[in-house]
């Protein structure tokens, strides 16, 4: 059958944890072969839902509220995905069961289960608000907590991720990181924060863009529009209109099917027709011990101002 029915002993369109399953006759066993087969949805360590019930800002507090006690409060990667942030969660967060973030207010102590990232964190009444009923922090405080790791990696991803909410400005986030003073890794917040841009539609490209900076390339801009007159031809994920350069970020979600990789040859070849250079790259360019794409984009850069300077003669 295409999705779980009636015949369920839970309902569908609600969350539900591992212990009300149990309770109706459905083992761990049978939720994870289920999750496996795709007919249900694993939102948290130890919370689904039905395959063919939509996500939702609701639909997450519901599924929160389930494990999180009222005298917590929902930080970090959690309270990004709370707020609409999606790509603050680590790829496939739910598939490896990361425990939820949640904290107490300073000298309350840490909440201890098996669910539960906790500890205390020092929080002013301005940061925390109330979303259905869950104590969370706000988008502007999560952005700051998010920014503070030791990678620069996950932090300009979760700072782009967070701007991208359009809840709150650059400069307000850049005005209140001096509070967090010899705080751990706010070295990394400081460095991050001011390069975080909410143009970024993934990790990857954030990333990515971070790579480009690094190598002091001329500046990237995201999601450029190439255009031949008056016809759209294609968005380049970081592009530099002078030196009609592009490097795009091919995702596998996005970039894996055969149609998604002819729709990107075709587009690729009309901005191509067009003058530009466009290199694609993939997490195994970016991400790891091995990655060579500081190399790709500076050789890339160089190839780019050739072809320009052919173009003028």
């Amino acid at each position: 059958m295409p999705f779980l029915d009636g015949s369920f002993p839970l309902p569908l369109d609600t969350p539900f944890t591992t212990k009300q399953a149990t309770e109706h006759g459905v083992t761990p066993r049978n939720l994870t072969t289920l999750c496996q087969e795709g007919l249900l949805r694993r939102l948290l360590h130890g919370v689904y839902v039905g395959a063919q019930t939509g996500d939702s800002i609701p639909l997450r507090t519901s599924a929160l509220r389930l494990v999180v006690p009222e005298d917590c409060v929902v930080c970090d990667r959690n309270a990004g995905w709370l707020h609409g942030a999606t790509m603050v969660l680590h790829p496939n967060e739910h598939l490896a069961l990361m425990p939820i973030s949640v904290f107490r207010p300073s000298g309350n102590g840490r909440l201890r289960n098996g669910l539960a990232a906790s500890g205390e964190r020092n929080l002013s009444p301005d940061d925390v608000m109330d979303v259905s009923g869950l104590r969370v922090t706000t988008p502007l405080r999560t952005a700051w907590d998010l920014g503070r790791t030791r990678h620069t990696e996950p932090a300009i991803s979760a700072l782009d991720a967070m701007l991208r909410l359009d809840v709150f400005t650059r400069e307000e986030m850049l005005a209140g990181i001096e509070r967090f003073r010899r705080m751990r890794w706010v070295t990394t917040l400081r460095a991050m924060a001011p390069l975080a841009d909410g143009r970024s539609e993934s990790p990857g490209e954030s990333v990515l863009r971070l790579r480009w900076i690094e190598c002091q390339l001329p500046e990237p801009i995201p999601q450029f529009e190439v255009f031949r007159g008056s016809r759209f031809l294609a968005r380049l994920d970081l592009a530099n209109p002078e030196l009609r350069f592009a490097a795009e970020y091919d995702g596998a979600e996005w970039h894996s099917s055969p149609e998604q990789q002819a729709h990107d040859r075709c587009r690729r070849s009309e901005v191509s027709d067009e003058g530009w250079l466009v290199r694609p790259f993939t997490s195994s360019n970016v991400y790891g011990r091995l990655r060579d794409c500081e190399e790709l984009l500076v050789t890339g850069a160089r190839e780019a101002r050739r072809r320009f300077g052919r173009r003028a003669a």
